[in-house]
């Protein structure tokens, strides 16, 4: 396929964005694409556009399609603080907010999406404080995102907003990397300060006739530098036009940042007055990572923050972030008493609604059709490549998991190119290992890797199968084809000819703090040519960097930690036309766990709507979540020592605690089992419905005695590991027993036409296991895939249709598309839940065939305040969340990256 010309391209862009006014003004909702097609057809007659017009298309259709909803908030109620504020200025010129809009609609950005930003940027700046307001005033609030969901996009538009309303200073934290600062500063140059930082040319919104601009002190390559600033003569009692600064979260930085503003600014009581100043924090949690580094010590950072924040008389403070577990909720060790006041974001949280269109961690971890095709698991690289390994390990060959992701991703590449995506970037991701040593290493074997693939397909992508079959590059390309995308639409022989185009393009980034290379997208966006790529890195490739075009990643890592974990989702955000073509390669360890945090995350956001409802404040929300069940992966205790006996403060309301440790002893599951039948035997059992099909999916015993569920839970057997776990449910039961007089059970079977005529006999669960169940049995318990027993959806079993029809009100006040979540069904069944659940034994294994019993305890989210003392130690805290202690994270010493 020849490439598109600069010409042809830019072609191509105009004929979309005018189909896409077309259809806009057309009123399509949600057209048919037969219809867009057929509109398509007319307009490329007036473009004397020849190409293919199947992907500019699906470009129109997304673009009209997607939506996004408003959101949630939390706020504080005795803050006395008026939202509407900026409703009742109607003197405010949205300047800065309509130029960023304009330019969004240049980047194809559909009217209905514009709008979306502009009321949820318009509710989130009515959470800040006017900045006309008299006295001295201070605003603290956090703003909760999708990893790669548009974050960046969000806070451009509120510090637009901000600006036009009347905040002189703006400072941008963009965590702790060059890489990351240097993106973000490209970002605002071109939506807010309109013109390049280095070269002063006019970019982005700049391009619009009269635009007013914005000044900045901090460019593309140079952070904030006290010297350059006082060169500038800029002190901000004289400023006419806002000034933002984009600097890293850097202890040396926001000294120099802090001295300048002392110095120059400051006028009587050492504080500013004149201008109102916006600090947004990006990467909130990553303030908070336990960490060697000095020049980004968590204490210091945060105390610095604090003080520049306290120069000013007027202040608003947001922090964005894309893990909720952020440990400026949960870990108060790590600050003094003023820092946890200063920071905590008292006054409000916002939970930004990610758009429909977004490929996400539900879509990736929580849908299994989706997931089971997109999830691939990692299990050859521990010989090679041990998760746990030194800086100077020898690695002489690449896994053969990494070579066939390279495989796939050359034939994904081709695939894209043959639907019209050759002016578009793709990319992979290649991270496994924190060390620039190693990582230097990959690189090289990757390059010699993807050497022999282009001769291999230079030298056959022409030749008849019987001739490019003999040769080994081409074997493995086609199996690749057979095993990742036999569906694309497109023949072997068809993809097969694209091979060419797709491997001589391919450029490979080695991306850390000691390397030269940089993922300069926007220079090959000049050139109208889209970018093949494959970017080699470990934390800089983890936190923040947009990687575009992302269709393959390949990530063998140990950690555990729930920020961490999802910071390295590089993988989730917008794939139009080719989401079918992504694949994420992961060790067993990290499927479970992704899945685990994706779960618990969607239900953190879900308890923020529910505490707004009970006009809770972020202050409960931040007690909630230090009493997480599973805050030891957040707060990583490194400093325990083994013998130490710790008392973890539990709180389980909302929540579902599932026993998915199973033990191997089969004495246990029999036990069990009559454990069932003799519990259970004697109650009033009625056929459980499944909501979605109100099918027969096993029995619900209604109105069961408090008393009966703990005598229960205290005769089941769990695997040791989970004693602690069941010991908490157990006293949370009793604890809440005054409220909760009679619970539910669930005893979940197959389909009534399957099910066994015994009584109470369950039929067997099969779970899902990726083709690798051997890799989840180990130390003497077998592991359930996902940390989940229970199907998703299955605590809607034995509720009413009114209780079904509430839980579907619910999940479209939270999305207007979104179905139930297990969370909605708590909400309304207002009662705990116990689901008993019988699984059959893992594919290949000796208990293939064995019955085992396993169960989860769910609550009603309705009080945030009752806790629960568990006392454990680290040998505990090991088995329940192995990797939870260990010092083989992402920042280690100073040879890492």
């Amino acid at each position: 396929m020849a490439k598109m010309s600069a010409g042809s391209a830019k072609t191509e862009q105009l004929l979309t964005s005018a189909l896409i006014t077309l259809l806009r003004h057309s009123g399509m909702v949600a057209p048919e694409p037969c219809e867009v097609h057929a509109k398509a057809k007319i307009l490329a007659k007036a473009f004397e556009y020849r190409g293919n017009l199947d992907v500019i298309v699906k470009r129109a259709r997304f673009a009209i399609t997607t939506r996004m909803g408003a959101g949630h908030s939390l706020l504080e109620p005795r803050a006395n603080h008026d939202e509407d504020w900026a409703h009742k200025r109607p003197n405010i010129e949205w300047v800065y907010t309509e130029a960023y809009m304009k330019y969004l609609g240049d980047r194809e950005w559909s009217e209905g999406m514009r709008q979306s930003l502009r009321d949820v940027s318009l509710k989130m700046l009515g959470l800040l404080q006017d900045p006309t307001s008299g006295g001295s005033w201070d605003r603290r609030g956090l703003v909760i995102g999708n990893v790669q969901s548009g974050k960046t996009a969000n806070y451009l538009a509120l510090i637009a907003r901000a600006a036009d309303a009347g905040y002189k200073f703006i400072v941008v934290i963009a965590g702790i990397h060059n890489i990351l600062r240097s993106q973000t500063q490209q970002r605002i140059d071109e939506g807010f300060v309109g013109r390049n930082s280095e070269t002063k040319q006019p970019v982005g919104v700049g391009l619009g006739e009269g635009f007013a601009g914005a000044v900045t002190l901090t460019t593309v390559t140079a952070d904030f530098d006290t010297r350059t600033a006082k060169r500038s003569g800029l002190k901000l009692n004289q400023l006419n036009k806002p000034l933002i600064l984009v600097i890293k979260k850097n202890v040396n930085t926001l000294t120099s940042l802090y001295h300048w503003l002392k110095d120059m600014n400051t006028q009587g009581a050492s504080r500013i007055e004149a201008a109102p100043m916006l600090m947004i924090d990006d990467e909130a949690d990553h303030a908070s990572i336990n960490t060697n580094k000095p020049d980004v010590d968590p204490t210091k950072t945060n105390r610095l923050l604090r003080q520049i924040l306290k120069l000013f008389g007027k202040s608003s403070f947001v922090g964005y972030t894309a893990t909720p577990f952020a440990n400026i909720f949960i870990n108060p060790e790590a600050y003094d008493e003023e820092v946890l006041k200063d920071l905590f974001p008292r006054h409000f949280i916002y939970c930004l609604e990610a758009p429909t269109s977004y490929f996400g961690p539900d879509k990736v971890f929580l849908d299994d059709i989706h997931s089971d095709k997109i999830v691939v698991p990692i299990t050859d690289c521990e010989d090679i490549l041990p998760i746990k390994h030194q800086r100077d390990h020898d690695l002489l060959q690449l896994p053969g998991s990494l070579c066939r992701a390279v495989n796939e991703f050359v034939v994904a590449r081709a695939i894209r190119n043959l639907r019209g995506h050759e002016a578009q970037h793709c990319s992979m991701m290649i991270n496994v290992s924190r060390f620039v040593a190693v990582q230097a290493s990959v690189q090289v074997l990757v390059s010699s890797y993807v050497w022999k693939l282009k001769n291999a397909v230079q030298a056959n992508y022409k030749m008849p199968d019987q001739v490019s079959s003999r040769n080994a590059e081409m074997k493995g390309l086609r199996k690749a084809y057979d095993d990742a995308y036999p569906d694309c639409d497109f023949s072997w022989k068809e993809v097969k000819a694209a091979l060419q185009r797709a491997a001589t393009g391919i450029r490979l980034f080695l991306i850390n703090s000691r390397s030269d290379d940089a993922l300069d997208y926007k220079k090959y966006e000049r050139d109208s040519v889209g970018l093949t790529a494959i970017a080699v890195g470990g934390l800089s490739l983890s936190r923040g960097l947009t990687i575009e075009g992302l269709c393959v990643s390949y990530i063998y890592r140990n950690t555990r930690m729930y920020d961490t974990l999802m910071q390295m989702g590089r993988w989730f955000g917008y794939r139009v036309d080719y989401e079918d073509l992504c694949r994420i390669h992961l060790s067993a360890d990290a499927i479970s766990w992704y899945s685990h945090v994706a779960e618990a995350a969607r239900e953190l956001v879900a308890q923020v709507r529910e505490m707004r409802h009970l006009k809770r404040s972020p202050k409960d929300f931040g007690l909630y979540v230090k009493a997480h069940p599973d805050q030891l992966l957040v707060t990583s205790p490194q400093k325990m020592r083994s013998g130490e006996e710790i008392t973890l403060r539990y709180n389980y309301s909302g929540r579902m605690q599932e026993f998915a440790v199973l033990p191997l002893d089969t004495s246990i599951h029999t036990a069990n089992e009559k454990l069932i039948v003799a519990s259970w035997g004697s109650q009033v059992l009625e056929p459980a419905t499944k909501p979605s099909k109100r099918g027969s999916k096993g029995w619900v015993a209604r109105d069961v005695p408090v008393e009966l569920v703990e005598h229960f839970l205290c005769e089941f057997r769990t695997h040791e590991d989970q004693e602690y776990r069941k010991m908490g449910v157990i006293k949370y039961l009793r604890e809440k027993s005054d409220m909760y007089r009679m619970c539910d059970v669930v005893l979940v079977s197959l389909p009534r036409n399957e099910q066994p005529t015994q009584p109470l006999r369950q039929g067997v669960q099969r779970r899902s296991v990726g083709g690798q169940s051997e890799t989840y049995i180990r130390d003497g318990k077998w592991v359930l895939r996902g940390y989940r027993v229970g199907s998703r959806g299955d605590e809607g079993l034995g509720l009413s249709d009114e209780q079904v029809k509430a839980a579907r009100m619910l999940a479209q006040q939270r999305s207007k598309t979104g179905e139930p979540i297990d969370f909605d069904y708590r909400s309304v069944r207002k009662r705990p839940l116990v689901m008993v659940h019988v699984v059959a034994g893992p594919i290949g294994s000796s208990l293939e065939n064995h019955r085992i019993p396993t169960i989860g305890v769910s609550f009603p989210p309705d009080d945030f305040q009752t806790e629960v003392e568990v006392v454990a130690n680290l040998t505990w805290i090991q088995r329940e969340f192995p990797g939870a202690v260990s010092v083989e994270e992402d920042d280690g010493g100073p040879e890492d990256d």
